[in-house]
Order: structure tokens, then C-alpha cells, then sequence
């Protein structure tokens, strides 16, 4: 969105202004007085007007137009950002550890998040839940493990990876708070990080917050499983 949407948004301008300019000559007014709106190049305060569609077929038709105006209403634009602003938040998360096996749920988990201007919700909702996914994945159950001697990958299937499924994942409260981005038109910032950059440290932080209430005094390797808490919570 922020390199492709502003380059799609830069072009659509230009389209317009050439519509613009094609249709004052069509609507003999000036360039000035043409308002564009809900795909119509009007002229302001009065009911001449023309649609998009009808003002191509009409520059088409036309063998010949002033020197000055442009032939098409096609564009071209390139775009390069000067520079990049990024997006932050805030998240919480909330954990049970069963004393009993280790198994972790994860109550809650809410977050706030500046993605800056905010195109499709629920796109950007559906990009923060994928991410906050992966983060439970790669904190409590992911672990890629080789066999010491021969090298050989043991978890090769999802038969043995442990994957999060739907059943592990809470209900997640998400929020923007979107300050746009002042490095392209339309504000945006990026999002598709967002969710597992901020899931790894709030759900390995509630963990540790967790197991110092219980004074077990563990240091624990990332993918915190149910194994090793059950171990920890042991003294070992």
C-alpha cells in the first residue's frame, strides 16, 4: 500500500486532471471550473456534465483535438518514497499456566496499533491475526528439531510440527490508532508485521511474569512448550 497504493493513487490524479482538461474542451469551460465526483466531470454550479466512460468515447471519436490537450486519459507515474515511517503499538497479553502439565492458554490478548491510514479494515485486521498467530506458534509450540547424529529434520510434517490451531487462539481484541504517514499520499504505513513483532515479547514477557508470581526461577529457550514448564515448575 504505501510504494503500489501511491504510485495507483498518484496516477488516478493525473487521470483525473486529464479528464479535466479534456472535458472543459468538450464542455467549453474552463479547466478551472470542472469538479470531478462519483466518476463525473461536471461544470461547478451548473448541470453540464459528462461521465467518464462517455468523455473516452468522445476523445476517441474526435479525429482532432487543440495541440495544448493531452490525446488520452491514460497516465504514467513513478513513485519512490523518500523515506519510510513505521508503524508501533501496544500490545497485552494474558496467560494460564496449568501447574499440573505446563499447557499454556492464552487468555486475551488486545492491541493497539498505528498502522497509519487505515485503507481496508478488514484486511488489516485479518494481517494483525495472522501475525499475532504466528507469534503464539513461535513462542509456545514451534520448534524445529534435528536428530543430534544425523542431522536429519524430525518434525518434516505438520504431522509433528506443532502448528497453532483455532483452538489455542483467543479472542483477540485489536484497535488502530492511525497517525498518518507524512512520507506518502495516502498515510500509510505498514502492517503485515505488526501482529508477530509485538506478539513475541508480550506472550514470552507474560509467561516469565507468570512463573516469577510462582517463584520458579526459569530461563526458558524459545518455543516455551508445556514440557519444559512442567519441568521448570519441578525446580529442574
Amino acid at each position: 500500500m504505501v510504494m503500489a497504493g501511491s504510485a495507483l493513487a498518484n496516477t488516478c490524479d493525473m487521470v483525473i486532471e486529464n479528464g479535466r482538461m479534456l472535458s472543459a474542451e468538450l464542455l467549453e469551460a474552463a479547466t478551472a471550473d470542472i469538479e470531478f465526483r462519483d466518476g463525473t466531470f461536471r461544470v461547478a454550479c451548473t448541470d453540464r456534465a459528462i461521465g467518464l466512460l462517455d468523455l473516452v468515447r468522445e476523445v476517441q471519436a474526435r479525429a482532432a483535438l487543440p495541440a495544448d490537450l493531452p490525446k488520452v486519459l491514460d497516465a504514467r507515474d513513478e513513485y519512490q518514497a523518500p523515506n519510510q515511517f513505521f508503524p508501533n503499538g501496544c500490545h497485552i497479553a494474558e496467560v494460564e499456566i496449568d501447574p499440573e502439565n505446563g499447557v499454556v492458554t492464552v487468555a486475551r490478548h488486545t492491541a493497539v496499533d498505528d498502522v497509519g491510514t487505515v485503507i481496508n479494515p478488514m484486511i488489516v485486521h485479518g494481517q494483525l491475526h495472522g501475525g499475532l498467530a504466528q507469534g503464539i506458534g513461535q513462542v509456545l509450540r514451534e520448534h524445529a528439531i534435528c536428530d543430534r547424529h544425523s542431522g536429519h529434520i524430525m518434525t518434516a510434517s505438520l504431522m509433528d510440527y506443532a502448528m497453532p490451531r483455532p483452538a489455542y487462539m483467543p479472542d483477540f481484541n485489536v484497535g488502530f490508532h492511525p497517525v498518518p504517514s507524512p512520507a506518502n499520499p495516502l498515510g500509510a504505513k505498514g502492517c503485515g508485521e505488526g501482529g508477530i513483532t509485538c506478539a513475541l515479547p508480550a506472550l514470552s514477557s507474560a509467561v516469565g511474569d507468570a512463573l516469577a508470581r510462582a517463584a520458579v526461577p526459569a530461563h526458558i529457550e524459545l518455543p516455551i512448550t508445556s514440557e519444559k514448564l512442567w519441568w521448570a515448575l519441578r525446580g529442574q
